[in-house]
C-alpha cells in the first residue's frame, strides 16, 4: 500500500526490469488518482503508448498492469490510500523510472490547481529516449 496526504502527489512511472518485471493489480482504498501505465515492451505494437484512468475508493475501480508496463498516478483528493496486488516480489536492484512529465510520452495528467509533488527520486526519473537505449 502507499498512502499520500496532498492533492497532487505524482508517484511513478515506476518499473521492474526483466526478468524481475510485475504484474500490479491497483486499487484506491481511500481518495481518488489518475493512474497511469505506459508500454515498455521492444518489440510490442503499442511501445511507448500510454493509458490511464480515474481510479476512486468510492467508484471501487481497479487495473490491471501487466509485467513490462510502467506505472505511476497523481493524487486528485486529499489522503489517498492506494492498494497493489504483486505477480512479483520486488527486487531494488531490477528497479527502473521514467520521468513522469516526459513530452516523448505525452502523458495527458489532470491540471490541477497546486503544485505538484514528488519524491527526489522521481523528479529525477531518466526520460523514454534514455531508457530504450537498454532495451
Amino acid at each position: 500500500q502507499s498512502y499520500s496526504a496532498e492533492v497532487g502527489t505524482v508517484r511513478g512511472l515506476h518499473f521492474q526490469h526483466p526478468p524481475y518485471a510485475q504484474g500490479k493489480l491497483v486499487r484506491v482504498l481511500r481518495g481518488a488518482v489518475f493512474d497511469v501505465a505506459v508500454d515498455i515492451r521492444a518489440h510490442s505494437p503499442t511501445f511507448g503508448i500510454w493509458d490511464g484512468m480515474e481510479l476512486t475508493a468510492a467508484g471501487g475501480e481497479q487495473l490491471y498492469i501487466p509485467p513490462g508496463f510502467a506505472h505511476g498516478f497523481m493524487t486528485l483528493q486529499p489522503e489517498c490510500l492506494v492498494a497493489y496486488k504483486c505477480s512479483a516480489y520486488y527486487r531494488k536492484a531490477s528497479e527502473g523510472s521514467l520521468h513522469y512529465a516526459d513530452p516523448e510520452l505525452g502523458i495527458d495528467w489532470p491540471v490541477l490547481d497546486t503544485s505538484l509533488i514528488l519524491s527526489d527520486k522521481d523528479a529525477e526519473a531518466p526520460s523514454f529516449a534514455s531508457m530504450k537505449r537498454y532495451l
